[in-house]
């Protein structure tokens, strides 16, 4: 019978400086890091459009919207965890230097077959944990389909949009979200 290899966890300094030099992005999850893959044409279309159309939306307020080079770190139960959402608000930020923020109000992920199971529950489950975190949005990038976590005063609430003429209100962050803008010329939205 042989020993049960040890594993070393990484910390969360040494990830930070291994990522700053790194040519691929990778998410941390208390001491694991895990590679990301890349992205098909359709997801970037839907994140890029998400993240002009928030910050068409937030300009000149005090919320900015953050694309996917931004990391969000969630602090909970004794881990650390950083990832790269699609794109998030934050209202609060952390200071210039940093690489990440603590305080997003709205995190957003695109959803690809790869992403799907883990966006859907591990990262939302993670993100909960931050007391800013307001809303959650889970988007399709084949379809005109986006699903949104709101927080309430006892949990998230669980609501879903579809269609060019639907609009998602988020009074959170005094604005409202369009999906047409996001899905036109789409396949199947």
């Amino acid at each position: 019978m042989t020993a049960a290899k040890h594993i070393e966890l990484m910390s969360v300094e040494d990830y930070l400086a291994r990522e700053e030099l790194a040519l691929e992005k990778s998410e941390y999850l208390g001491g694991y890091v895990y590679a990301m893959a890349g992205a098909r044409n359709a997801h970037n279309l839907v994140a890029t459009r998400l993240l002009v159309e928030l910050s068409k939306r937030l300009e000149g307020g005090p919320c900015s919207a953050w694309n996917s080079d931004t990391k969000v770190r969630v602090r909970t139960n004794g881990y650390t965890y950083l990832y790269y959402p699609d794109a998030s608000v934050v209202c609060d930020p952390n200071p210039g230097a940093d690489v990440y923020h603590d305080r997003p109000v709205l995190v957003a992920e695109v959803l690809s077959p790869s992403t799907r199971r883990s966006d859907e529950g591990e990262k939302r489950i993670i993100y909960s944990q931050l007391p800013s975190m307001k809303l959650y949005l889970l988007l399709e990038q084949d379809e005109c389909r986006v699903t949104v976590y709101r927080r309430t005063a006892e949990a998230f609430d669980l609501e879903a949009y579809s269609g060019l003429d639907s609009v998602i209100p988020l009074p959170e962050l005094g604005i409202e979200l369009p999906l047409e803008p996001l899905y036109r010329g789409i396949e199947n939205a």
